[in-house]
This record gives C-alpha cells, structure tokens and sequence, in this order.
C-alpha cells in the first residue's frame, strides 16, 4: 500500500484533518477511499474530503495515513517490574561450540541439498514378512564353517542379494538420469550406507547379482570396516546403480530416504519387529519389516517402482529363491 502524499489539485497545502465531527453524520467517500482506510484501521469520520461536494477520495486516505504516522507516539508508563537478568557474555558463548565442517560433510550436504532440489522424489512403502528369511538365516549361520570360508549372515545381506535381483527383472530401476538419455546399468551395483563419524558413505557391493549370500556378507562387513577406518578407496565408493540404507538396527521403524544422486532409486529399510497380521483369515503375529522406496519419477514411474517392490517382497518372503 503507498503512503506517498498527493496535494490536491486546487490547493498548496495538504487537506486538513477534523476530529470530533458528528458521529451519525454520512460519510461521503469512494469505494477505494474505504477499502484503503479499513485496511489501515482509519476512522473516515476523522478525515475531510477535497473530492467533489466534499467527497473523501483515495489521496485524502493516504495524506491522513501519512499524518497519523508522523505523530509522536505518547510513552504510556508502565508497572515496575524485576528486570530481566544480563548474562554475560562468556555464559552465552558458553552454551555452544563450534564445529569446522570437513570436507566430507560438506560435500554430503551439496548433493543432498541438490538431490531434494532437483529430484522429483515420491515414495512408496510396503511390508515384508521375514519369518521364513530369519529361519534360513539362523540355519545356514549355523552351519558355517569356522575360520577360512566362514560367514555370518544378517538380514540386510538378504535384503541387498533381494535387491540385486529385482533390479535385474526391473532395470529402470538400476539407470541414471541424464539429460539426453536414461542410462541403463548392465550390473547390480549396489551402494550399502555406512554411518562413520565423518557422516555417510556408501561403499559399493559389485554385481551384487551374481555373488551368493556367504560373498555379499563378507563383502560389506569388509567394507563397512574400511569405511568407519577411512580406509576406502575412491572405486570402492563411487559409482554403483541403486543405494540400501537400513536403520533398523537403531529400532527405526520405517523411514524415506533422499536419493543418492546421479542414481535414481533408494530402498530404506526399517526394523523386522512383531506384528499382528491376518494369515489365512485369522490374526496371527508376524516378524514385519517395513521398507521404503524413494525414486526419480523422470526415471521411474510409479508403476515401475511398485513392481519393483512387489519383486522384491516376493523374494524376501520366499528366501530359497534367492539361492538358485
């Protein structure tokens, strides 16, 4: 709203200003005249118009605005009152500190900050029944060998080898988006997300499809070591086609991840905890796990990612197949 003054046309000096004037009186003014004054909370009986027949016009309601802010404000005293303590100011930078960011930080914050940006992220959700994983799983852990050749499986080993051979049924999902094509992968490349105490790094599991359960787990416990070490090379974390980010070891329930660009798709892996479900018509309890996919609707439509996931539970819930 403009508060600059206009003069009237017929006079040097601004329109004078009437208090007091006769509250039943009829206020002659233009619609634009009262639009601006109740907007400004301005009683118009207070205001004399220079419009025709004494009809307050707009520049009369601005000319008045102008006035009343100019007025000095009367000080209204106040009820003493305990003031406010003043800390000093050693107690205030007290209570913080600063920490430099690395170099790792900061480049983890610009591509995030460029994936939430410049993706067109949507997510979908869906729940997977691991009874039958956490029996296989406890089997063959117990069948392992010791020393040489040995292995420990866990869950997120069968949740990455599931995830490798979706992609191979579902490759949009496995692809990079670039400005003049949708870049395919050949190879299940998958990036398995590593917390260490310089932020996140995902340390690439390579063609992840064609490696056994016992290989996979060897693998990322290997990896995750160097990681957390600052141990890992530049081709053991660059590149790869799809990232796994599971925080159920933390109790997460379920969660959305931000995409790991240039790929396209992030699965976010929650916590295997009991559940009821209904089986067969009847309740029943269930070892649930509920997991996330965040992709790139230019790379994946949405109908593409829900196969995806239909896949990938299939798989998980059925875990033999995955041995074939």
């Amino acid at each position: 709203m403009s508060t600059q003054v206009l003069m009237p046309a017929d006079a040097s000096q601004p329109p004078s200003f009437q208090a007091g004037t006769n509250p039943d009186a009829r206020v002659f003014a233009s619609p634009l005249a009262r639009h601006i004054a109740a907007e400004a909370g301005l009683d118009l009986r207070e205001v004399s118009g220079s419009g025709p027949n004494g009809r307050i016009i707009k520049r009369d309601v601005e000319a008045a605005i102008a006035d009343m802010a100019a007025r000095p404000v009367a000080a209204t005293p106040l009820a003493p009152s305990t003031p406010e303590p003043v800390l000093p100011v050693a107690a205030i930078d007290a209570r913080f500190h600063d920490v430099p960011h690395t170099t790792m930080r900061k480049v983890i914050a610009e591509r995030l900050t460029a994936s939430k940006r410049d993706i067109p992220h949507y997510y979908l959700t869906i729940d997977c029944d691991v009874d039958a994983i956490r029996d296989v799983r406890r089997k063959l852990n117990e069948s392992a060998p010791e020393g040489e050749g040995g292995y420990k499986l866990s869950l997120n080993d069968f949740v990455v080898r599931a995830a490798a051979l979706a992609l191979r049924r579902h490759p949009e999902c496995n692809a990079t988006w670039t400005d003049t094509a949708l870049r395919l992968y050949e190879s299940a490349d998958i990036s398995v997300a590593v917390a260490t105490s310089s932020g996140l790094i995902t340390p690439v599991v390579r063609d992840a499809h064609r490696k056994g359960l016992a290989t996979i787990a060897n693998e990322i416990q290997a990896l995750a070591a160097k990681a957390r070490d600052g141990k890992l090379m530049p081709e053991e974390y660059q590149g790869g086609g799809f990232t796994i980010s599971n925080l159920g070891m933390y109790g997460i329930r379920e969660f959305a991840a931000i995409i790991n660009p240039p790929q396209t798709c992030i699965l976010a892996v929650g916590a295997a905890e009991s559940r009821p479900v209904v089986k067969d018509g009847a309740l029943a309890i269930a070892t649930m796990m509920t997991c996330t996919l965040s992709a790139d609707h230019r790379a994946v439509d949405g109908a593409i990612g829900a196969q995806f996931l239909a896949t990938f539970k299939s798989l998980i819930e059925n875990p033999l197949t995955m041995l074939l």
